[in-house]
């Protein structure tokens, strides 16, 4: 049984925690979640830190909607960071998911897009857990998670 470790804020608009965690049922019986919810963005690294110390979580999620402002900009910049000093401190995956405000054009888009882009990271968290090497045969084609892909620079 594998545990994947899942870290949301109260200050997203979305709830893209219940979307990964569906897709993660959906797809396979032998992962166990484990939830957290900080108030902030700057809070994940810490939190998602303390999944994989304390916890035993094998990966985590870390799931942020920073909003519109150069502010907002900054801050989920530094929890960035901060989460790649926790992957590298503890040397597993935290998948960084991150809508920013200002990436969708209305509210019904940002809702779609928080959710699509939460279970499609919930996938990738499946295949680095127990298919990576689908994540391998992926390579290089300009895949996206959210929006529609790009596909490869050339074929």
């Amino acid at each position: 049984m594998k545990k994947v470790g899942i870290v949301d804020t109260t200050f997203a608009r979305v709830d893209m925690a219940s979307a990964a965690i569906k897709k993660l049922k959906e797809l396979s019986p032998n992962i166990k979640i484990i939830r957290k919810t900080v108030p902030g963005i700057k809070d994940l690294p810490v939190a998602c830190k303390k999944l994989l110390e304390e916890e035993g979580c094998d990966i985590v999620m870390a799931l942020g909607m920073p909003g519109k402002t150069e502010k907002d900009k900054v801050c989920a910049h530094e929890a960035s960071l901060g989460i790649i000093m926790a992957q590298l401190m503890t040397n597993k995956h935290i998948i960084e998911v991150f809508v920013h405000e200002d990436e969708a054009k209305d509210e019904k888009e940002l809702d779609w897009l928080a959710k699509r882009r939460a279970e499609e990271h919930a996938e990738n968290v499946y295949y680095l857990l127990f298919k990576p090497e689908k994540l391998t045969k992926m390579a290089g084609k300009g895949l996206r998670q959210g929006f529609e892909d790009v596909g490869p620079a050339r074929e």
